[in-house]
């Protein structure tokens, strides 16, 4: 039997995708999650898929003695996955002390329940925000760590200068920490995907959402970057390629397979796609027509962003597979799944 893994977030976007994956490769899954930014019929979506009703606790993991409580009803919890987190750039930009006040909570009050309960490893959910604009394209996992442009990104890197610190300070734990680039799609089956409340931060569902006839046109912040076509260039990666990282990390963490105790990765593709291009390739896997506007830039974008993602491949055996035609034909099979099911 595999040892429980506790996932926060778990009914959001990646954190599904990742319960999905960590059950299909044998492990029990715990979900705390506040709701905040996701629904609760996401467990009928996971259980859909892999068969198995993960464990749910409904909580915010602001709330320390709610954490505890969990781990008091759930013992044997060896790793942790710690998706929870306020995650728009644009909106920490209206919202700063949200931000910093539930992204860095959350992560401190987990590091401490670590320690009381012998709990092996935490991998964390981080973010190339923390590059920055960087100098050079691609990024790598020793290009510097730039001044954040967001209240989001600066949770991010304050978020794994903690953990380093602690661990360094002789924390019992180990930890990962994966840096992402643009997740992006929804899981094959359509039974789960991104579903924002609200009017979405992201691209992708917006994207949708307009294509779909929901929103009356997309806007795209800016043609005027120093790029190809002038707007931005982002390194998109499948959602389910992402989730496979997160189990290898755990089984890294768990049995030990490094002598490091911290280790970071970037997941991405190593591919730079623009906004424009990103609308094209959707139009043309889809067949279906994105009205879009081209508007201002946006408080807090980086111009051009993508990963070199050689030392994941080669450390951790992973890679990111699936190609961006087919991640946006499973977006759009998403949308149309919720539009079948009568919520948007």
């Amino acid at each position: 039997m595999k040892p429980r893994i506790l996932v926060t977030g778990g009914t959001g976007y990646i954190g599904s995708h990742t319960v999905v994956e960590l059950q299909q490769a044998g492990y029990p899954v715990v979900i705390i999650d506040d709701l905040s930014n996701s629904n609760i019929e996401v467990l009928d979506g996971i259980e859909r898929i892999t068969g198995i009703r993960p464990d749910f606790v409904e909580a915010d993991c602001t709330d320390i003695a709610a954490v505890r409580s969990l781990f008091d009803k759930y013992p044997g919890i060896k790793g942790i996955i710690n998706f929870a987190a306020s995650k728009a750039v644009g909106e920490s930009m209206q919202k700063p002390v949200l931000y910093y006040r539930n992204n860095l909570n959350t992560l401190m009050n987990l590091l401490d329940v670590m320690a009381e309960r012998d709990v092996k490893g935490i991998v964390f959910s981080s973010s190339c925000t923390v590059y920055g604009e960087p100098d050079v394209n691609p990024v790598t996992e020793q290009s510097p760590i730039k001044k954040a442009t967001s209240p989001y990104g600066n949770t991010k890197q304050i978020s794994e200068e903690i953990i380093t610190d602690v661990i360094n300070a002789g924390a019992p734990f180990k930890s990962v920490i994966l840096r992402y680039f643009n997740p992006v799609g929804a899981h094959p089956s359509a039974e789960i995907g991104e579903l924002p409340n609200g009017v979405p931060q992201n691209l992708i569902p917006f994207l949708t959402q307009t294509a779909i006839g929901i929103r009356k046109e997309l806007s795209v912040f800016g043609n005027d970057y120093n790029t190809p076509d002038g707007s931005c260039i982002r390194d998109y990666i499948d959602v389910v390629d992402l989730a496979k990282a997160h189990v290898i990390a755990v089984e890294r963490m768990l049995d030990d397979k490094s002598s490091e105790k911290i280790e970071i990765f970037n997941l991405g593709t190593g591919n730079g796609l623009s906004v424009l291009e990103l609308i094209n390739t959707f139009e043309t896997a889809t067949g279906v027509k994105v009205p879009h506007k081209i508007v201002g830039r946006r408080a807090g974008d980086i111009e051009k962003v993508w990963a070199n993602p050689q030392y994941a491949n080669e450390v951790l055996g992973w890679k990111a597979e699936t190609p961006i035609a087919d991640t946006m034909r499973s977006a759009w099979a998403w949308q149309c799944k919720l539009r079948e099911r009568g919520i948007m």
